[in-house]
């Protein structure tokens, strides 16, 4: 199948999902499209009911194997690229969402990408804020301003098949090499930006969440590549070891 070959470690994740019948749906959409792997944060339901069995058919593989996590950082630590959907009409202005045609268009403009996350929210709230900054690339589905929630099963489905269609028109042999910063690098990174810009004074502990928030979501759209990254942090550690070293002085 295309989607295997162009993305050989496509890992779908669940965060809190709170009915056996939506994730059994969701495992039984993953043996459809041969994705690697379904990753679940903090299950609120018994993923292992009969009604998720019922539901998974052949996909129960995915139940039987799937990894279960107790925060999204640890879902995500081994993914070069994460994509995270987003249904709700409150989130943050500073957060960039693009449609999933958009994004889907754009990744495959690289070559390969060996381990893509796609991150789906919960059922009655989807992802906080926080979560949708843990993403490289946040993106909606269109639906009616009316009524912008898909069941989850549903957007799971209909991403897929998006992922899946695009794929199979849009691949090109001279496509660009990934060099994307991940989205662990990122957020690692910004741990120690934050810790560094609070010892400075140029952030307050009051307000450094919202303004670390705005810079990460910059870097996101501005497709930083790891080499970027990396001279960012290197700077990072040299002002660190000056202060360090110029109070000894």
């Amino acid at each position: 199948m295309i989607l295997e070959k162009i993305f050989s470690n496509l890992k779908i994740i669940l965060v809190e999902p709170n009915g056996p019948i939506n994730v059994g749906s969701v495992a039984r959409l993953c043996s459809n499209y041969e994705v690697e792997e379904l990753r679940i944060v903090s299950p609120k339901c018994d993923i292992f009911s009969l009604e998720a069995k019922k539901m998974a058919l052949k996909g129960q593989k995915y139940l039987d194997k799937c990894k279960i996590f107790d925060d999204l950082e640890k879902a995500i630590f081994d993914c070069d690229l994460v994509l995270a959907s987003s249904g709700r009409v409150d989130v943050s202005k500073d957060l960039f969402i693009e449609s999933s045609e958009e994004i889907f268009n754009w990744i495959l403009t690289f070559k390969i990408i060996r381990n893509l996350a796609i991150i789906f929210g919960r059922e009655d709230r989807g992802l906080t804020n926080d979560e949708l900054l843990l993403a490289n690339k946040i993106f909606n589905i269109p639906t009616s301003r009316n009524n912008p929630s898909l069941n989850l099963s549903h957007a799971v489905s209909i991403v897929l098949y998006e992922l899946n269609k695009t794929s199979k028109s849009n691949f090109k042999k001279d496509s660009e090499v990934f060099n994307l910063a991940s989205s662990k690098q990122i957020h690692d990174s910004f741990v120690e930006i934050e810790e560094l810009l609070l010892k400075v004074g140029y952030l307050l502990k009051h307000t450094s969440k919202a303004k670390i928030g705005k810079f990460k979501s910059y870097l996101h759209r501005a497709n930083t590549s790891m080499h970027e990254m990396n001279v960012l942090r290197g700077i990072v550690h040299q002002i660190n070891w000056f202060l360090k070293n110029s109070k000894r002085n």
